[in-house]
């Protein structure tokens, strides 16, 4: 009997992943490493049909056509354009190029979703979101993955629920020669603080040392800072957020562990810890497990990226409403990057 239950659970389940598709044909601009090892991946997962690879180089696009024989490959971006049965448009090329390829989609009314930085100013920022009144593209998505990670999505509604005084966040890599670390890198530290703290007051900016910033942020409701430094080295990059509440301290580590320390009580002020040992009560709310090879646990799911691209198919198919990473919500962010 439990062996019955247990089959079926698991032909339910694959038939589930089996008939998770999506309807609509699609189109992905750009082939590097970062779409290739995290964007492909997911699209193939949830059974996306990409109709065209786009890329500007003939001799990629002949060793694009051998590895994905079932997509169209082109040097050009109008034919995708003129395509009708193409309702979305992935894009994830050289983040140079990015405005321009942006521009050119929205002028033409598809739906968008592009990889950070959409752009390389508020200026063009602004101009982007007037192509999509102007124009009309039903969906457009900027893929700052952060927000979909699992734990930052747990750890904003948990700080729904409490009294906020401070945070401190590291954001730490190695040496960023090939682009601006302002918009490549630290648009996702930016972003994070923004989407769980509010539209940010810049206190405190000071450069430490090149492409590195110790930040002091006032927020509606709480105060930060952050360290934010190409200072250091990718083998042990560290991105880290302490969120101190009134009840405790929420510690987010890697977007793979989150967890709260509650504060020890006092009394008429007095804290018992000092009175008396007491035991330290920590919850472990969330954190990725490394033995078991599931979905949940691979580092495209924890850090976010699964889940906003499942996210703007749904919106782009009408699955879901429009709850999303859109260009009009990454403007506070662009106007803090423009006064650092």
């Amino acid at each position: 009997m439990i062996q019955q239950l247990i089959d079926r659970y698991k032909r339910l389940r694959t038939e589930r992943l089996l008939a998770q598709t999506y309807q609509h044909s699609y189109a992905f601009v750009g082939m590097g490493q970062h779409s290739l090892t995290n964007l492909y991946p997911v699209l193939h997962y949830l059974g996306v049909s990409l109709k065209y690879i786009c890329v500007t180089s003939e001799r990629k696009a002949r060793l694009i056509e051998r590895k994905f024989p079932h997509a169209k490959t082109t040097t050009s971006l109008d034919t995708i354009l003129n395509d009708d049965e193409v309702k979305g448009i992935f894009v994830a090329a050289s983040p140079s190029a990015h405005f321009s390829l942006a521009s050119q989609i929205l002028k033409n009314g598809k739906s968008l979703f592009i990889e950070k930085p959409p752009c390389q100013s508020l200026q063009e920022l602004d101009a982007l979101i007037d192509l999509q009144h102007i124009y009309g593209s039903p969906v457009v998505m900027v893929g700052l993955q952060k927000r979909y990670a699992p734990a930052v999505q747990i750890l904003q509604k948990r700080l729904g629920k409490e009294h906020l005084i401070s945070y401190d966040l590291h954001y730490l890599t190695g040496a960023y020669p090939e682009g601006s670390a302002l918009l490549d890198l630290y648009i996702h530290p930016l972003d994070l603080v923004t989407y769980l703290f509010g539209p940010p007051e810049i206190i405190v900016c000071q450069q430490i040392a090149p492409a590195s910033y110790i930040l002091m942020l006032r927020h509606p409701h709480i105060v930060g800072t952050l360290e934010l430094s190409t200072a250091y080295t990718w083998t042990n990059a560290e991105e880290s957020l302490k969120v101190c509440t009134s009840s405790g301290v929420y510690r987010l580590s890697q977007m793979e562990e989150l967890n709260f320390e509650s504060k020890p009580s006092t009394i008429f002020g007095i804290p018992c810890e000092k009175v008396c040992s007491c035991n330290r009560i920590i919850e472990h709310i969330y954190s990725r497990n490394n033995f078991t090879p599931a979905l949940p646990n691979n580092q495209i799911y924890f850090q976010g990226y699964f889940n906003e691209i499942q996210a703007f198919l749904d919106v782009v198919e009408c699955r879901q409403k429009k709850d999303i990473m859109d260009m009009q919500s990454l403007r506070t962010v662009y106007e803090t990057i423009a006064k650092i």
